[in-house]
């Protein structure tokens, strides 16, 4: 079947202080062990230049061993990021933005600043993506916690529930109804999220919804372990939900309400989770999830009956080519494709461990979990880089993918728009009658 495609990780990124412990080859290396054979990094530019931030990352991603392209995060807004914007995609093949409503003091923007991105991305024919949930009150509800004394991991969920990754989400969803633009909302983890995103797509708004594996496998049980080490690996945003979201993502996965499936693999290990030992807000925030993503896909959706296997492609693979306007070259087994294939046995087992894990993290928030259906090869571009539980790649071998504007979300967005001008019965021929 195709290979793997992750539209969601995060390597050598620097981030509250430190830098995740995965970088372009050992993450990649988890990946290609894993069946993935692509993924889609996020560029965070540290000083809001998108020039310099791509710049930067693609000096980081020269150890890379496999297929990568990049989203472009907005940090701040100015005439000069505008304009960098379309740098990215005309030269530089990028054709998605992300943009932040959380963390604030940092990378989130305001709705204004929000506003305008989502004008400039469908000007470009650039996919929008926004990380939902209310900046301003989980900063209040961070503060709260410390306020009851909870400085604990669980400190985390507790100070950003559902409700704000939902209102979030539904905010979101009507601003870019509001420009007549395609919205992809990342990281969809909580049952408020899903549905604000079943409403706008069954009204016929263009709205995608990625769920990553953690959310669609875990439960928050763990943010509640005694073991600070143990817990403190459990810590994303927004956070793994109490059991009964999961269900209900593979539910909303399986009916197509959701797209296609991630992972926000982010990793730190457990000295850097510790510098949050006496305060949540300083846990670096990330899990993993780029090698285990296929064979639990697979064994929670595939072998309960809830997907059949052309849908365990399409949503780990095929979608992902098609939203990133990639497809056929990837997501495909055809005539001109890229020869990236995996050979994947049903009916092999797994069993995960941190021990034995190509990642560089000490944890994995999947340890000990054994399902069935395991990833025996990996070939990329015709090449064999995984077989018989051995990488045979080397850095520097990868290649970065461009993807080029106005994917398929963006038919018809002429036609609404022109549609809607000639329905405004405006601007109103009037007259003024003295008195």
């Amino acid at each position: 079947m195709p290979g793997g495609i992750d539209p969601h990780t995060h390597l050598a990124m620097e981030f509250m202080g430190t830098e995740t412990i995965d970088d372009f080859f050992s993450g990649q290396a988890a990946a290609l062990a894993g069946g993935t054979t692509m993924h889609i990094d996020f560029v965070i530019p540290v000083n809001g230049s998108l020039v310099a931030g791509f710049e930067a990352y693609k000096k980081k991603a020269k150890k890379s061993c496999m297929n990568y392209g990049f989203h472009m995060a907005i940090t701040k807004w100015d005439e000069s990021v505008s304009r960098e914007m379309e740098i990215m995609v005309k030269e530089k093949g990028i054709n998605s933005f992300k943009f932040f409503m959380a963390y604030k003091g940092s990378l989130m923007i305001s709705d204004e600043l929000l506003l305008q991105g989502l004008e400039r991305c469908k000007s470009l024919g650039a996919l929008a993506m926004v990380h939902a949930e209310n900046g301003d009150a989980v900063f209040e509800g961070q503060k709260r916690m410390i306020d009851l004394g909870i400085t604990g991991p669980e400190g985390h969920a507790l100070s950003r529930p559902p409700v704000l990754e939902g209102e979030a989400t539904a905010r979101a969803i009507r601003l870019a109804k509001f420009v007549n633009t395609p919205l992809y909302v990342v990281h969809v983890m909580s049952i408020d999220a899903m549905e604000e995103i079943a409403r706008a797509r069954k009204s016929g708004q263009k709205v995608i919804g990625e769920p990553v594996v953690s959310g669609l496998v875990l439960n928050d049980s763990g943010l509640w372990d005694p073991d600070f080490v143990t817990a403190a690996k459990y810590v994303m945003s927004p956070p793994i939900r109490e059991s009964g979201h999961d269900k209900a993502l593979q539910a909303a996965l399986s009916t197509g309400v959701l797209q296609l499936v991630g992972t926000d693999h982010c990793t730190f290990n457990s000295t850097q989770k510790a510098f949050g030992i006496d305060d949540f807000r300083k846990i670096p925030n990330g899990v993993n999830g780029i090698e285990e993503r296929m064979h639990l896909v697979w064994d929670t959706m595939v072998e309960s009956g809830q997907i059949s296997v052309t849908d365990f492609v399409r949503i780990t693979s095929t979608e992902c080519a098609r939203i990133f306007n990639i497809y056929p070259r990837k997501g495909a087994i055809l005539v001109g494709s890229d020869a990236d294939i995996i050979i994947f046995n049903p009916n092999s087992s797994f069993e995960i461990s941190a021990s034995m894990h190509h990642s560089r993290t000490d944890t994995n928030v999947y340890d000990g979990r054994k399902g069935k259906g395991k990833v025996e090869v990996t070939i990329v571009g015709g090449r064999v880089v995984w077989q018989d539980n051995e990488l045979k790649v080397v850095p520097g071998s990868g290649k970065y993918i461009e993807m080029p504007p106005f994917s398929y979300l963006f038919n018809g967005i002429d036609k609404a728009d022109a549609k809607y001008l000639s329905s405004l019965q405006a601007p109103v021929k009037r007259y003024f009658t003295a008195s």
